[in-house]
């Protein structure tokens, strides 16, 4: 037989180094999944928390087209339509002192105005024009917040606009604590603010084995009463779905009581003033076992207000009688300290998204985006996912994918705002594939920091 000649030695020993190096990657990827990947690909890693486009349960979605059929209500598209639009718009009220001190200071200009036209006016008369100028420009110029009062009408136009979306928001934001902290098996919920009782629905549907008491409290009635008719499938004598729920008015009395898990989705921004609100959130923390969840709209009053009640407790939780264990941030903040993106102008919301398939009703898409803020708060010490000694960013625009790097906005641990521009090189292949194969809203584990990492001031 023929020997091989260089050539073919040649291709032989070129196919021998490919294999060796794979085998040696391949080995080299099952010792990284030891660390921060706990073992599971890239595409599942620990920090993903994004969930796919997510549907209503089914008897939940089967009660609410139940009672749209059943209720006399006109022109429901257009209205729950328009009540959507309302309520993504609506604003906190202005506080007292903000419209004293916008009043002293346009009486000011008016003033000095005044004087330099007119010095023979009387000053009484003068006195009495400025300030119903100052009346009318104050009428003009703010916002005017009003409470909601739902009505057994009003209530079903707001299930057709607000249930699947509403939904959506607390399902993910429930689902970050569910993936993060698997250990965690509540046996009690508080929903304050609960209307519709999304939170129960979305809290059955993570932890629906576990939960033995969920108190829902709202003050309206009507909406309490849709609520449990959701429960029941429209159906009167009919069992409730999820059994031990049971609907409240107030607040529990007792200082004492705590629940696992307290949650409040879209409430704080029907509350009066600053306040009320501080004073709300500091009660719920109080009742808060293991975590408390807020969800808001994605919008900058949505965010600020959740950053309100953020800064509200990590200053005052010693104000918490019965229960001294400190309070930290678990999400979506990688850190305790102020929120970087209220020091940018302009201010820019910190919000995410879900996709959702809403309720079928005329005019209404297959699918449609969900746009929130949430914040968790929790009394463990430390979050789990940072338990590997890993430093994990929240990445809170899109990610854009490039030919060999993966361009990411980033908040980091250290409070800063960062474009971190992730290659395989230069992050190492796991974080650079882990970059790709996260989105907006996930967690991403990332090196110190290098060259070409620039801050969004820089």
């Amino acid at each position: 037989m023929a020997s091989p000649t260089f050539g073919a030695r040649l291709l032989c020993r070129r196919a021998a180094v490919k294999i060796t190096s794979r085998g040696m990657s391949t080995a080299a990827d099952a010792q990284s999944r030891g660390g921060f990947l706990r073992g599971e690909p890239h595409r599942r890693h620990p920090g993903v928390t994004n969930l796919k486009t997510l549907r209503l349960p089914d008897e939940l979605q089967t009660a609410a087209r139940a009672i749209i059929n059943r209720a006399p209500v006109t022109r429901l598209t257009d209205r729950s339509r328009s009540l959507a639009n309302f309520l993504w718009s609506r604003k906190r009220a202005v506080e007292d002192w903000t419209l004293r001190r916008k009043a002293v200071s346009l009486e000011r200009g008016l003033w000095e105005e005044a004087t330099e036209k007119a010095r023979d006016m009387d000053e009484q008369l003068l006195e009495e024009r400025i300030r119903k100028k100052v009346f009318s420009e104050l009428r003009k110029t703010t916002y005017h917040w009003t409470p909601m009062k739902y009505d057994e009408e009003l209530a079903v136009v707001y299930m057709a606009a607000r249930l699947a979306g509403g939904y959506a928001a607390v399902r993910r934001a429930m689902n970050e604590i569910k993936k993060r902290d698997p250990s965690f098996a509540p046996k009690s919920l508080l929903d304050f603010g609960s209307g519709l009782g999304t939170v129960v629905w979305a809290s059955h549907s993570c932890w629906g084995d576990t939960m033995r008491e969920m108190v829902c409290v709202d003050s309206s009635g009507p909406m309490n009463v849709l609520a449990e008719r959701l429960l029941k499938g429209d159906e009167e004598r009919a069992e409730p779905h999820i059994k031990q729920v049971y609907f409240r008015q107030f607040l529990p009395v007792s200082p004492k009581v705590q629940f696992d898990l307290v949650a409040a989705a879209f409430t704080l921004s029907e509350l009066l003033n600053a306040k009320d609100r501080e004073e709300a959130v500091l009660t719920l923390w109080r009742k808060t076992g293991s975590y408390l969840v807020l969800v808001e709209n994605g919008t900058k009053e949505g965010h600020e207000m959740l950053m309100e009640a953020r800064d509200t407790v990590l200053k005052k939780w010693e104000q918490t009688v019965h229960d001294s264990r400190p309070a930290s941030v678990f999400a979506p903040c990688p850190h305790d300290l102020s929120c970087p993106k209220l020091a940018l102008e302009p201010t820019t919301p910190c919000n995410f998204q879900q996709m959702f398939h809403p309720l079928p009703l005329p005019g209404h898409k297959e699918r449609q985006t969900e746009k929130f803020s949430y914040l968790i708060l929790t009394r463990a010490e430390a979050p789990p996912v940072e338990a590997d000694g890993v430093d994990w960013a929240r990445l809170i625009a899109p990610v854009q994918r490039r030919t060999r790097h993966v361009h990411c906005r980033a908040c980091c641990s250290d409070g800063q705002l960062q474009h971190l521009v992730v290659t395989a090189r230069k992050h190492s292949r796991d974080v650079y594939r882990c970059a790709r194969s996260s989105d907006w809203g996930d967690q991403l584990p990332t090196a110190p920091r290098a060259p070409d990492v620039q801050s969004d001031s820089e």
